[in-house]
């Protein structure tokens, strides 16, 4: 098996060190810190995911997938900010069963890279670093981007009145792993793709900046995540459940009920959340269409305490569930593969 260095020289090092100031790196991966250029007039914004094996991800999911995967949901924070990437940092752990047979060690380290540094390209992402050690498999990404000074979506300004949207489809996420749960195995079908392939919203975070007053993406399930947005902003929100777009194909995978549940509270959706004055809904919509992305009205902000009704209805239409959380007691259907 290769050391660490040479494992980093090998997979996470495309074309060696030459080009990383053409990428907006003085200094990029082979020394202890990046030495980075930031644009003038930019903010940074700075995220970082961790993912890991059978709580974020199945163990026996392909390697180039999980690569993709690894860099896609850390990239989706960038997106909810209106950010375009920049560069971004991963800490890979490798558990040592992965790593026991060389030949299946090196064929699984360079069906991942592939993935990760492929997404890195696609989302004009520079690797700029990281780290490479032992233990439980695990995957830590830090992701950087830029947004012009004073333009970042934040998840506090929503008012009451304003339209809550989403990007795209929801529930997908959810019925992929249902699919992978019950032997699912073929990653062209559109659920799984959903799950194992998610792609970060970016384009739709960059064009609602100006028009939306609040955004976040859905990684825990719509209703957890509209639940962060109310905190913050300090509003409630009614829904119009019948509204919700679903994933194509959810209802036939699940029947229309658990496709319902999936989409309200399933999660790994990594679509856009947003909320906006209603004098924009209709130019953010052209804005994202000749993107080839849809924005869906699906609700309204209220005052606090207005959408006490509208609780009762959603909580007989998800069955209690409303998304994933750590180190609390498992959802009744959780969201993620169990422990």
């Amino acid at each position: 098996m290769l050391a660490e260095f040479d494992l980093i020289r090998r997979y996470f090092t495309p074309g060696g060190t030459a080009g990383a100031e053409s990428r907006g790196m003085t200094l990029g991966v082979g020394d202890d810190a990046s030495l980075l250029l930031p644009r003038s007039g930019h903010e940074l914004a700075v995220s970082v995911d961790t993912s890991v094996v059978d709580v974020h991800f199945p163990g026996d999911a392909p390697a180039r997938a999980l690569g993709h995967r690894a860099l896609a949901v850390a990239v989706s924070d960038l997106a909810a900010m209106g950010a375009r990437g920049r560069f971004c940092w991963m800490a890979l752990t490798l558990d040592a069963q992965r790593l026991a047979d060389e030949h299946a060690a090196e064929a699984w380290l360079a069906g991942y890279a592939r993935g990760f540094m492929d997404g890195c390209a696609r989302w004009e992402t520079a690797l700029a670093g990281g780290d490479v050690t032992s233990g439980r498999l695990a995957i830590s990404v830090t992701v950087m981007g830029e947004v012009p000074a004073g333009q970042a979506l934040r998840r506090s300004g929503a008012r009451v009145g304003d339209v809550v949207a989403v990007t795209g489809a929801l529930g997908g996420g959810a019925g992929g792993l249902e699919l992978w749960q019950r032997g699912e195995r073929d990653l062209d079908h559109p659920l799984l793709r959903r799950y194992l392939l998610p792609e970060p919203a970016l384009e739709a975070g960059m064009a609602l900046r100006g028009l939306a007053s609040s955004a976040m993406d859905i990684s825990d399930g719509l209703l957890a995540d509209l639940g962060h947005i109310r905190c913050a902003s300090g509003v409630d929100a009614v829904l119009k459940v019948d509204a919700l777009p679903l994933a194509d194909g959810l209802g036939a995978a699940l029947g229309a009920d658990e496709a319902r549940r999936a989409a309200l509270s399933g999660g790994d959706d990594y679509e856009l959340l947003v909320t906006l004055p209603p004098a924009n809904l209709a130019r953010a919509q052209q804005a994202l269409e000749a993107a080839g992305i849809a924005l869906t009205a699906i609700g309204r902000c209220v005052a606090p305490g207005e959408g006490q009704n509208d609780a009762e209805i959603l909580e007989t239409a998800t069955g209690g569930r409303r998304g994933w959380q750590h180190f609390t007691s498992p959802d009744p259907a959780p969201t993620e593969p169990p422990r």
